[in-house]
């Protein structure tokens, strides 16, 4: 073989060498490629049908230990509540402070629904959103409500219900007697509205009142305050000009 032949051998060889390498590697790529993509897509598998399981374990759970519902009181549940509440917080006295004063208030154990009531309030932090919000001058002055979303909030909180009447022979609305508010449309047995409550200023009472309203308790101190927030500056519908804000607390 000449010299010039074996040349042109040797360069054909390494043409055809180099040729096969370049096609072995490619199918390696693609091979490879195709493993991951593969590899990948069991992944996503394994992933799905993962989030697929713990899902249904959640479901399952949910099934077996459901939310319980917080408690709310109703008409339904009110009496057997407040009997039990009022056996376990026997207390009588609650005092209402304000920043013209304190008032101190002696709750009625003749009127247990309403007593165990207001103390349920009162330990619930309930007033502490609330203000002396009616102001009648030389009438009364009415506790337990404001325009504050924190209020609404609270009574949603605690339920929907009003209190039945709890008439106790010999009660007036005398200066000082303490009683709560009712719903005047739609409301022919007088149920009391559980969260507003009012004194009479009035140095003669309000008779007039007597058999619409449960009495449930009387002024033993602060009167002078309850004359101080009866006396103060009111917009046409006898709302203070300036909010007069109620923090109560439990004394015995």
């Amino acid at each position: 073989m000449s010299f010039t032949r074996s040349i042109f051998f040797f360069f054909v060889c390494t043409i055809i060498f180099f040729n096969c390498e370049d096609t072995h590697s490619k199918k390696n790529k693609q091979n490879a490629i195709k493993k991951t993509n593969t590899i990948s897509e069991s992944n996503k598998i394994v992933r799905k049908d993962t989030s697929k399981l713990k899902n249904k374990k959640t479901r399952d759970s949910e099934k077996e230990n459901p939310k319980e519902e917080p408690f709310k009181l109703t008409n339904d549940n009110l009496r057997e509540f407040m009997i039990d509440y009022g056996k376990k917080n026997p207390e009588t006295l609650v005092r209402i402070k304000t920043k013209f004063g304190d008032i101190d208030i002696q709750l009625y154990k003749e009127t247990p629904i309403h007593r165990a009531n207001f103390i349920y309030l009162v330990k619930q932090k309930y007033f502490d959103e609330t203000f002396f919000y009616r102001v009648a001058k030389g009438f009364v002055i009415q506790g337990g409500n404001s325009d504050r979303q924190q209020m609404a909030k609270r009574r949603f909180e605690l339920g929907d219900y009003t209190i039945p009447q709890e008439p106790v022979k010999g009660l007036k609305h005398v200066r000082g007697a303490v009683a709560l508010s009712k719903q005047w449309v739609d409301n022919p047995s007088n149920r009391s509205t559980p969260y507003e409550f009012f004194i009479v200023v009035a140095k003669k009472g309000a008779n007039h009142l007597d058999g619409e309203h449960t009495i449930f308790g009387k002024v033993i101190r602060g009167m002078n305050v309850v004359d101080k927030i009866s006396n103060v500056p009111v917009d046409g519908s006898e709302w203070p000009l300036k909010n007069i804000f109620i923090k109560a607390e439990v004394l015995k």
